[in-house]
């Protein structure tokens, strides 16, 4: 049995709603339903009423909430103990990342950071989105980094959770340049012979973004998919050996572009360019009282220098 079947029962039990917890917990409606049904199997018994609507626990479901409950604020509470002796000295701040953020925004930040706010102990882990999503809500980093677009908002309650704007990336299409320096591939193609597509694995958040760029296109875009990953990084090195375009962060491609290995493919068609924000997120402290340390000074910081910005 993992905690997070707990977490989700617990989610359920206080919306009455399966599609508004899936929501909440960052997956899939299926995928919460399967995990609620796999937690039915662990207890071997039926917890949710899926006769009603909204949805009613069962009075196995109610005896198993009230003890959630208990359980999973005895290992929050054990683990910030744990926490707090790993880190006792050290000041370490820990920091949830997306792999292309970590790969390129997140090391020339910190080095800015250097410089402005002083030095860091940091500690980078490098997620999906997802992931990186739910290792700030179960608790398990100090600052969650991601991108953010109104079209694809995470979905973090207000009420808990607090954010700064650290920056912004622009998202276009990039291929390989030919001889004479322009696009090997260059868009929007045409109907009959469509362009070499270097895409995003299904769920990825730059691959909704993407979509979306092209759904508003006011131009037909004419393309074949002929690979995939969810990684950016991966996508820029099939861009630069020339297997097709990429939608790729301004970033991530900065030397490449710089050294003309890669060409905008979509040469003044602003259009097909989205600007996004680099966010950074955190738990709101409870009490009166702000944590101490590193951690809340630099978020201090960048919440201020966000402010000034404004």
């Amino acid at each position: 049995m993992e905690t997070k079947w707990l977490e989700d029962f617990v989610s359920l039990a206080e919306t009455r709603s399966f599609s508004r917890s899936a929501q909440l917990r960052h997956v899939t409606q299926p995928a919460f339903s399967r995990r609620i049904q796999a937690l039915e199997a662990w207890a071997g018994t039926d917890l949710v009423d899926r006769s009603s609507y909204p949805t009613r626990l069962t009075p196995a479901g109610e005896t198993l909430y009230s003890q959630s409950i208990e359980m999973l604020q005895s290992l929050q509470s054990t683990r910030a103990m744990l926490r707090g002796h790993s880190a006792a000295g050290q000041d370490v701040i820990e920091f949830a990342v997306p792999h292309t953020l970590a790969f390129t925004f997140f090391p020339v930040w910190v080095s800015s950071l250097r410089e402005k706010f002083g030095p860091i102990k940091s500690r980078l882990i490098a997620l999906n989105v997802h992931d990186a999503v739910m290792r700030l809500v179960e608790g398990g980093c100090d600052l969650l980094i991601a991108y953010h677009h109104a079209s694809q908002p995470l979905q973090l309650d207000a009420d808990r959770y607090e954010m700064v704007t650290l920056g912004q990336e622009v998202l276009a299409p990039y291929c390989r340049a030919d001889a004479d320096g322009e696009p090997m591939f260059k868009l929007p193609g045409r109907a009959g012979q469509p362009l070499p597509y270097l895409g995003y694995a299904p769920g990825a958040y730059l691959g909704r973004v993407t979509d979306l760029i092209l759904k508003q296109s006011a131009t037909a875009i004419h393309l074949d998919r002929v690979y995939e990953t969810d990684m950016a990084e991966g996508l820029k090195v099939m861009a630069v050996e020339g297997h097709g375009v990429a939608f790729l962060p301004g970033s991530a491609v900065k030397k490449e572009v710089k050294s003309r290995r890669l060409v905008n493919a979509a040469p003044g068609m602003d259009s097909l360019a989205m600007t996004m924000e680099v966010r950074a997120y955190r738990e709101k402290p409870v009490g009166k009282d702000a944590p101490k340390g590193t951690a809340q000074a630099l978020w201090t910081y960048l919440a201020t220098k966000a402010t000034s910005v404004k």
